[in-house]
């Protein structure tokens, strides 16, 4: 029998009873369901982390797997409830507030619906709502997951222009200068994963071992300027020494080895926090 898989991901963290009240809602839809969690250790609040974190997984799992994503500071408003079908057949339910945006651009979004919030909620939970998590997205999430509504029966199809999307700033490739911005943290250990693709960074890359001028700025202020390695692996350099790297996700990373790069400089991510890569010229002594 196929499994019927249900991913989590959320802000709540797991001090209270929150994430096992909303498995509680999905075993009560179907006790067979295959429930995994993505993260539920999101920053609270911080919408653009929910949406790389999808960018980062959904495409790894199966076709038909149900991922709830609920990063929802504007629950209670009127902001929409959807469930998004992905090019490679992945179903995400979470609030329009942006939580797709990096799913949108970088994999595709075939189709939206908007939830039915008559019909797919929990029995008896209508007067809360401030908790929509339990409520609504894993009460969906659970009863599409397990094949007790279709997609169609989630709701009114939703235009996918309509899917709301957070600022985005390309990475550029200017001669031999590269230019990003910080994707993420990757936690726990610190490294920064950039958006600049391994194609672009391989336009003034030639070999590992190449050094680069590497400056990071954040609103204007520069906050790193130094030269860095491109190494095939964190293994290429000494302990503590820095280097550029080709992340799990093929973009470029930027690390120490064995050291977190964001904590030894205060580096958060988003697109105020931008990366300028520079090829150094090989000096020859004669």
């Amino acid at each position: 029998m196929t499994k019927k898989l249900l991913v989590f991901q959320s802000d709540f963290g797991l001090s209270d009873g929150a994430v096992s009240a909303m498995y509680g809602v999905s075993y009560g839809v179907d006790s067979n369901l295959a429930i995994s969690d993505l993260t539920h250790h999101i920053p609270q609040f911080n919408i653009w982390e929910g949406s790389y974190r999808l960018l980062q997984t959904v495409q790894y799992w199966p076709k038909g797997t149900v991922f709830i994503s609920i990063v929802d500071p504007g629950v209670g408003s009127d902001r929409i409830a959807v469930v998004a079908k992905t090019t490679g057949g992945q179903y995400i339910v979470t609030p329009n507030n942006g939580t797709l945006t990096h799913i949108k651009r970088y994999f595709g979004i075939t189709e939206a619906r908007e939830i039915d919030e008559t019909i797919n909620r929990l029995p008896n939970s209508g007067e809360s709502h401030t908790f929509h998590g339990r409520d609504i997205f894993a009460y969906t999430g659970a009863r599409l997951a397990s094949g007790v509504i279709s997609y169609e029966e989630v709701g009114p199809v939703y235009s996918i222009d309509e899917i709301h999307e957070l600022p985005i700033k390309e990475s550029i490739q200017e001669g031999e200068i590269v230019k990003g911005i910080i994707d993420i943290v990757d936690k726990p250990f610190g490294n920064l994963w950039t958006n600049i693709s391994r194609e672009q960074f391989k336009n003034i890359a030639v070999t590992y071992g190449d050094q680069f001028e590497l400056t990071i700025t954040t609103d204007g202020r520069n906050i790193y300027k130094n030269i860095v390695t491109y190494g095939r692996s964190f293994a290429d350099l000494h302990i503590g020494e820095p280097l550029v790297y080709v992340n799990s996700l093929d973009n470029l990373g930027v690390a120490i080895n064995q050291g977190s790069f964001a904590n030894a400089y205060r580096i958060g991510s988003g697109t105020n926090w931008e990366v300028t890569i520079r090829k150094t010229p090989k000096i020859l002594y004669t």
